[in-house]
């Protein structure tokens, strides 16, 4: 049995282009790495109510459109929303982020996330223009050995 030897918290920010995906997988693995992860668990925390965290397809970018429309359907901007005040798209987001997740916990092995073959870590923008992102990045486990 190995003891928990290395914990780190950091905040990773990024700038999206707008409502999408953005893949932060090799930037969470580089954060891994920089730190001497070995074994253990990451934690991924994102600190805002109009953008999210997903685990999805990172080989077809059709899966990430169709999956894009869908959430559209489910909360369009058309919708009477109480909350307007910051747009049109601002409720909806809400919405989106409410159905998806704000934090992962993804294991990790040999200093690298344990992701599937077609499996990517994606910011979910929702809102419809550019937003700086953070998220937390928090790693209990082993140090590389």
């Amino acid at each position: 049995m190995q003891l928990i030897d290395r914990h780190f918290i950091e905040t990773l920010a990024i700038e999206t282009r707008g409502r999408g995906f953005t893949d932060i997988s090799r930037r969470l693995d580089d954060i891994l790495r920089r730190h001497g992860a070995g074994e253990g668990l990451a934690t991924i925390f994102i600190r805002h109510t109009s953008a999210s965290l997903t685990i999805q397809e990172n080989a077809d970018p059709d899966v990430r459109e169709d999956l894009l429309l869908a959430f559209d359907r489910l909360a369009p901007e058309s919708a009477p929303y109480v909350h307007t005040l910051e747009g049109p798209d601002d409720m909806p987001a809400h919405i989106k982020t409410a159905l998806t997740d704000t934090s992962l916990s993804v294991p990790v092995s040999d200093g690298r996330l344990m992701l599937g073959t077609w499996q990517g870590i994606y910011v979910f923008e929702h809102r419809a223009r550019p937003h700086r992102r953070e998220m937390v990045v928090h790693f209990v486990g082993s140090a590389a050995g």
